[in-house]
């Protein structure tokens, strides 16, 4: 059976999953259904069934890793089909001991050593297209030949609401998705005007000064992956597959 499901699949099917894939489910159906939500591309996708579902075993484990290259590699053969607000959305199984003790610090570090340990597992080599030192400002997370942004949002964000979710979740939008919403396209001007205005509202704290245009030459894509619960960055890429080769570059 596929491991990649659509909403209007699982909502069929919704008492057939494990109580908590149906809760998580549920909860980002709430999420992103609500219409002060602040990413209009992901509810449209949403509201269109353009979105697509993984759910995954314990982040902690290595064994999840495989679960999600799998997921990914199976998304990346059908994402063009899926619809012009593609997006893959993984639900991880998160247990209640992590949301009772995991910190913001904490998942950010268990992010990162997910999609280290993924990337690790990747069959394809890194796309000749996309730069593989992180600093560099047209770097993307690929996997399967694939650019990808990524996008986490834990329990433990609380002021960063954009952020909060009742799981670890990993949303994974292909690249080509903003090759009309960029800010080169009036249509994207227009909607990153729109993003930003939902989030000041949505949000208890301001808008991450990370949030940048893909391209420019002051963005690094990293940094949006994953947004501290308050506006600090990490010095430095927590992303390794390369390091020792860009080191010795």
């Amino acid at each position: 059976m596929t491991e990649l499901y659509t909403r209007s699949w699982i909502e069929e099917n919704l008492s057939s999953l494990e109580s908590w894939k149906q809760q998580a489910f549920e909860d980002f159906a709430t999420m992103i259904g609500d219409h002060t939500y602040p990413c209009v591309p992901g509810r449209q996708g949403f509201m269109e069934d353009e979105l697509r579902y993984g759910f995954l075993g314990d982040p902690r484990n290595e064994e999840t890793y495989q679960q999600f290259a799998n997921v990914v590699k199976e998304y990346t053969l059908c994402s063009r089909d899926t619809g012009k607000y593609a997006s893959l959305a993984l639900l991880f199984y998160t247990p209640e001991e992590m949301k009772q003790h995991f910190n913001d610090e904490s998942y950010e570090q268990l992010f990162w050593s997910v999609l280290n340990g993924v990337s690790k597992l990747d069959e394809k080599e890194w796309p000749d297209s996309i730069p593989k030192d992180p600093d560099d400002h047209e770097w993307e997370f690929c996997f399967h030949g694939e650019p990808y942004f990524a996008f986490c949002a834990t329990p433990a964000h609380q002021l960063r609401k954009s952020r909060h979710f009742s799981h670890f979740l990993i949303a994974l939008q292909p690249r080509w998705v903003f090759d009309e919403i960029n800010d080169t396209t009036a249509f994207g001007r227009k909607i990153k005007q729109v993003i930003r205005d939902r989030l000041t509202n949505y949000d208890k704290i301001p808008v991450h000064p990370s949030l940048k245009w893909y391209g420019q030459e002051d963005n690094y894509e990293w940094k949006q992956y994953y947004l501290r619960d308050d506006e600090t960055i990490p010095t430095k890429c927590p992303f390794t597959r390369f390091k020792q080769k860009i080191t010795k570059r």
